[in-house]
């Protein structure tokens, strides 16, 4: 299984690398208005308008393995299950608390009584509003 996800890990890099590199090569919509002034992009290798169909469907093609890796390797990093929407989630599971030393109390806590700088007095925090 390891073996699996390593090979699918690379092939997800590699069509990360290629799409990002197809996107750099390929030329903006405002670049076709001096091809249109005879700039010589009809003298391409794949014709006027060819590069930049295979560019694009190459990058398309890229995007769709990426995606296709992305997901396996989702589905394999959960364990191979899929988990309804009646399971557990993170957000059903509860918060983990660190628990600080007992001579400092932890940042953002209500400290019982306590008065809030800069406050009038009655803005104390009652002992009983934990």
């Amino acid at each position: 299984m390891q073996l699996l996800t390593n090979i699918v890990l690379i092939v997800q890099i590699l069509s990360a690398v290629t799409m990002i590199g197809l996107v750099l090569i390929q030329h903006g919509k405002g670049a076709d208005m001096g091809a249109s002034f005879g700039s010589g992009a009809s003298g391409s290798l794949f014709g006027a308008t060819g590069s930049a169909n295979f560019l694009s469907r190459s990058t398309a093609v890229c995007a769709g393995v990426f995606f296709v890796c992305t997901l396996a390797l989702a589905f394999v990093s959960a364990g191979g299950k899929v988990r309804s929407t009646g399971g557990e989630t993170v957000l059903d599971r509860p918060a983990a608390t660190a628990s600080a030393p007992a001579s400092e109390p932890a940042s953002g806590a209500v400290i019982p009584g306590a008065v809030i700088p800069g406050a009038p007095a009655s803005a104390a925090v009652p002992a009983a509003s934990r």
